[in-house]
Protein backbone atom coordinates (compact mmCIF):
# COMPACT_ATOMS: atom_id res chain seq x y z
CA UNK A 1 0.00 0.00 0.00
CA UNK A 2 2.79 2.22 0.63
CA UNK A 3 4.57 2.21 -2.58
CA UNK A 4 0.75 2.50 -4.34
CA UNK A 5 0.55 5.65 -2.55
CA UNK A 6 4.32 6.63 -3.30
CA UNK A 7 3.56 6.18 -7.04
CA UNK A 8 -0.18 7.31 -6.97
CA UNK A 9 1.68 11.09 -5.58
CA UNK A 10 3.63 10.79 -8.21
CA UNK A 11 1.61 10.11 -11.46
CA UNK A 12 -0.91 13.36 -9.55
CA UNK A 13 1.92 15.56 -9.26
CA UNK A 14 3.04 15.31 -13.65
CA UNK A 15 -0.38 15.04 -14.20
CA UNK A 16 -1.10 18.13 -12.48
CA UNK A 17 2.41 20.00 -14.46
CA UNK A 18 0.43 18.33 -17.60
CA UNK A 19 -1.74 19.96 -17.33
CA UNK A 20 -0.42 23.14 -16.82
CA UNK A 21 1.65 22.13 -19.90
CA UNK A 22 -1.27 21.80 -22.00
CA UNK A 23 -3.01 25.26 -20.90
CA UNK A 24 0.08 26.55 -21.83
CA UNK A 25 0.20 25.11 -25.18
CA UNK A 26 -3.61 26.47 -26.09
CA UNK A 27 -2.09 29.80 -25.72
CA UNK A 28 1.46 29.48 -27.52
CA UNK A 29 -0.92 28.25 -30.44
CA UNK A 30 -3.01 31.33 -30.45
CA UNK A 31 0.15 33.31 -30.36
CA UNK A 32 1.84 31.51 -32.81
CA UNK A 33 4.78 30.36 -30.71
CA UNK A 34 4.75 27.18 -30.85
CA UNK A 35 8.26 26.55 -32.82
CA UNK A 36 9.92 29.86 -30.30
CA UNK A 37 12.64 28.27 -28.24
CA UNK A 38 13.62 30.48 -25.64
CA UNK A 39 15.14 30.53 -21.75
CA UNK A 40 13.07 31.34 -19.11
CA UNK A 41 13.81 33.11 -15.91
CA UNK A 42 11.38 33.72 -12.87
CA UNK A 43 12.63 36.59 -9.87
CA UNK A 44 10.90 36.27 -7.27
CA UNK A 45 9.64 39.22 -4.32
CA UNK A 46 10.99 38.64 -1.15
CA UNK A 47 10.55 41.16 0.84
CA UNK A 48 8.55 41.23 4.12
CA UNK A 49 5.15 42.07 2.69
CA UNK A 50 5.50 38.74 0.45
CA UNK A 51 5.58 36.80 3.90
CA UNK A 52 2.06 35.28 4.02
CA UNK A 53 2.14 34.37 0.52
CA UNK A 54 5.42 32.34 1.31
CA UNK A 55 3.83 30.65 4.18
CA UNK A 56 0.30 29.84 2.34
CA UNK A 57 2.10 28.01 -0.87
CA UNK A 58 0.77 30.99 -3.08
CA UNK A 59 4.47 31.32 -4.15
CA UNK A 60 4.82 27.77 -4.78
CA UNK A 61 1.79 27.27 -7.18
CA UNK A 62 3.72 30.03 -9.13
CA UNK A 63 6.61 28.48 -9.44
CA UNK A 64 4.24 25.23 -10.39
CA UNK A 65 2.74 27.91 -13.13
CA UNK A 66 5.46 29.38 -14.49
CA UNK A 67 7.49 26.10 -15.01
CA UNK A 68 4.72 24.62 -17.19
CA UNK A 69 5.91 27.36 -19.53
CA UNK A 70 9.50 26.99 -18.90
CA UNK A 71 8.73 22.86 -20.04
CA UNK A 72 6.57 23.77 -23.20
CA UNK A 73 9.28 26.95 -23.89
CA UNK A 74 12.55 26.81 -22.76
CA UNK A 75 15.70 25.24 -24.50
CA UNK A 76 16.40 22.75 -21.47
CA UNK A 77 12.83 22.55 -20.05
CA UNK A 78 13.90 24.16 -16.58
CA UNK A 79 13.09 27.39 -15.27
CA UNK A 80 15.89 29.16 -13.34
CA UNK A 81 14.97 30.98 -10.07
CA UNK A 82 16.20 34.47 -7.93
CA UNK A 83 14.85 35.82 -5.00
CA UNK A 84 15.11 39.05 -3.96
CA UNK A 85 14.28 41.79 -1.13
CA UNK A 86 17.29 43.77 -0.39
CA UNK A 87 19.56 41.34 -1.07
CA UNK A 88 19.17 38.64 -3.88
CA UNK A 89 19.72 34.89 -4.58
CA UNK A 90 19.89 32.88 -7.04
CA UNK A 91 18.97 29.44 -6.27
CA UNK A 92 19.01 26.24 -7.87
CA UNK A 93 16.80 26.02 -10.99
CA UNK A 94 13.77 23.58 -10.62
CA UNK A 95 12.31 21.18 -13.12
CA UNK A 96 9.62 18.56 -14.11
CA UNK A 97 11.28 16.03 -11.52
CA UNK A 98 11.77 18.48 -8.55
CA UNK A 99 8.98 20.84 -8.04
CA UNK A 100 7.42 19.65 -5.56
CA UNK A 101 8.35 21.63 -1.87
CA UNK A 102 10.41 23.75 -3.86
CA UNK A 103 9.62 26.88 -2.20
CA UNK A 104 9.67 25.11 1.15
CA UNK A 105 13.21 23.06 0.87
CA UNK A 106 15.35 25.78 -1.47
CA UNK A 107 13.84 28.85 -0.26
CA UNK A 108 12.26 28.98 3.54
CA UNK A 109 14.65 26.00 4.87
CA UNK A 110 17.36 28.09 3.38
CA UNK A 111 19.07 30.18 6.20
CA UNK A 112 21.39 31.43 2.85
CA UNK A 113 18.44 33.33 1.94
CA UNK A 114 18.25 36.79 3.35
CA UNK A 115 14.31 36.62 3.76
CA UNK A 116 11.13 39.45 3.87
CA UNK A 117 13.40 42.36 4.44
CA UNK A 118 12.98 45.82 1.53
CA UNK A 119 12.88 45.74 -1.54
CA UNK A 120 15.64 46.60 -3.90
CA UNK A 121 14.74 45.43 -7.69
CA UNK A 122 18.19 46.48 -9.58
CA UNK A 123 21.00 44.05 -7.82
CA UNK A 124 18.54 41.23 -8.93
CA UNK A 125 18.06 42.50 -12.33
CA UNK A 126 21.67 43.12 -13.03
CA UNK A 127 22.18 39.52 -12.19
CA UNK A 128 19.82 37.96 -14.19
CA UNK A 129 21.22 40.44 -17.27
CA UNK A 130 25.17 39.01 -16.20
CA UNK A 131 23.79 35.44 -16.45
CA UNK A 132 22.32 35.42 -19.82
CA UNK A 133 24.99 37.76 -21.65
CA UNK A 134 28.20 37.29 -20.01
CA UNK A 135 28.25 33.59 -18.49
CA UNK A 136 25.84 32.32 -20.58
CA UNK A 137 25.09 33.88 -23.70
CA UNK A 138 22.65 31.90 -26.11
CA UNK A 139 21.13 32.76 -29.18
CA UNK A 140 17.42 31.85 -28.01
CA UNK A 141 16.15 35.12 -26.57
CA UNK A 142 15.15 35.16 -22.52
CA UNK A 143 11.95 35.52 -20.92
CA UNK A 144 11.64 37.02 -17.80
CA UNK A 145 8.92 36.45 -15.40
CA UNK A 146 9.60 39.32 -12.60
CA UNK A 147 7.10 38.84 -9.47
CA UNK A 148 6.45 42.08 -6.95
CA UNK A 149 3.65 42.90 -4.92
CA UNK A 150 4.06 46.51 -4.97
CA UNK A 151 6.60 49.81 -3.97
CA UNK A 152 9.17 48.57 -6.63
CA UNK A 153 11.85 51.26 -7.10
CA UNK A 154 12.21 53.57 -9.95
CA UNK A 155 15.59 52.83 -10.08
CA UNK A 156 14.71 48.94 -12.21
CA UNK A 157 14.53 51.77 -14.99
CA UNK A 158 18.57 51.96 -15.04
CA UNK A 159 18.67 48.18 -15.77
CA UNK A 160 15.59 47.80 -18.50
CA UNK A 161 17.03 50.43 -19.98
CA UNK A 162 20.67 49.05 -20.31
CA UNK A 163 19.19 45.32 -21.12
CA UNK A 164 16.95 47.14 -24.33
CA UNK A 165 19.29 45.73 -26.91
CA UNK A 166 19.99 42.28 -25.13
CA UNK A 167 17.66 39.35 -26.03
CA UNK A 168 16.12 39.98 -22.80
CA UNK A 169 12.51 40.46 -21.99
CA UNK A 170 11.25 41.71 -19.09
CA UNK A 171 7.14 40.55 -18.00
CA UNK A 172 6.17 42.38 -14.70
CA UNK A 173 3.08 40.92 -12.65
CA UNK A 174 2.13 43.07 -9.53
CA UNK A 175 0.56 41.05 -7.25
CA UNK A 176 -2.42 42.26 -4.44
CA UNK A 177 -3.73 46.19 -4.15
CA UNK A 178 -0.46 47.81 -3.10
CA UNK A 179 1.33 50.85 -5.09
CA UNK A 180 2.63 49.81 -9.23
CA UNK A 181 2.95 52.95 -10.16
CA UNK A 182 6.85 52.24 -11.36
CA UNK A 183 5.50 49.21 -13.37
CA UNK A 184 2.82 51.06 -14.80
CA UNK A 185 4.70 53.79 -16.21
CA UNK A 186 7.29 50.79 -17.77
CA UNK A 187 5.29 51.95 -21.95
CA UNK A 188 6.53 55.58 -21.17
CA UNK A 189 10.35 54.58 -20.69
CA UNK A 190 12.60 56.00 -22.70
CA UNK A 191 15.61 55.59 -23.75
CA UNK A 192 15.25 52.44 -24.93
CA UNK A 193 16.53 50.36 -28.16
CA UNK A 194 13.57 48.57 -28.34
CA UNK A 195 10.33 48.56 -25.79
CA UNK A 196 11.66 45.11 -23.39
CA UNK A 197 9.33 45.21 -20.63
CA UNK A 198 5.57 44.89 -19.60
CA UNK A 199 3.32 44.85 -16.78
CA UNK A 200 -0.12 43.25 -15.57
CA UNK A 201 -2.16 43.31 -12.31
CA UNK A 202 -3.13 40.14 -10.26
CA UNK A 203 -5.68 41.34 -7.69
CA UNK A 204 -5.40 37.63 -6.10
CA UNK A 205 -3.15 35.31 -7.77
CA UNK A 206 -5.04 32.13 -6.43
CA UNK A 207 -8.40 33.32 -8.41
CA UNK A 208 -6.80 34.20 -11.95
CA UNK A 209 -7.56 31.22 -14.61
CA UNK A 210 -4.13 29.76 -16.08
CA UNK A 211 -5.86 30.46 -19.44
CA UNK A 212 -5.90 34.03 -18.47
CA UNK A 213 -2.72 34.18 -16.96
CA UNK A 214 -0.31 32.48 -19.43
CA UNK A 215 -2.66 35.02 -21.74
CA UNK A 216 -1.45 38.04 -20.38
CA UNK A 217 2.16 36.79 -19.73
CA UNK A 218 2.75 36.35 -23.14
CA UNK A 219 0.82 38.75 -24.27
CA UNK A 220 3.67 41.23 -25.69
CA UNK A 221 6.28 38.45 -26.23
CA UNK A 222 5.58 38.02 -29.86
CA UNK A 223 5.68 41.79 -30.65
CA UNK A 224 8.86 41.91 -28.93
CA UNK A 225 10.71 39.00 -30.89
CA UNK A 226 9.74 40.35 -33.87
CA UNK A 227 11.07 43.71 -33.21
CA UNK A 228 14.40 42.13 -31.69
CA UNK A 229 14.90 40.36 -34.75
CA UNK A 230 13.91 43.29 -37.11
CA UNK A 231 16.94 45.33 -34.94
CA UNK A 232 19.05 42.29 -35.01
CA UNK A 233 19.12 41.60 -31.22
CA UNK A 234 18.17 38.45 -32.06
CA UNK A 235 19.89 36.36 -35.16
Amino acid sequence: MLIYSILKGEVSKLSSISLLKKNVGVILEKKNLNNVVARVGLVLDISGSMRKLYKNGTVQKVVERILAVASRFDDDGQLDVWVYDNEFSRLKPVSEIDFENYVEEYILNNDLIHKFGRNDEPPVMEDVIAKYTVEDPSNHPTFIVFINDGGCKKTIKKPVVQSSDKPIFWQFVGIGDANFETLQKLDEMEGRFIDNANFFHIQDVEKISDEELYNQLLNEFPSWLKEAKEKGVLS
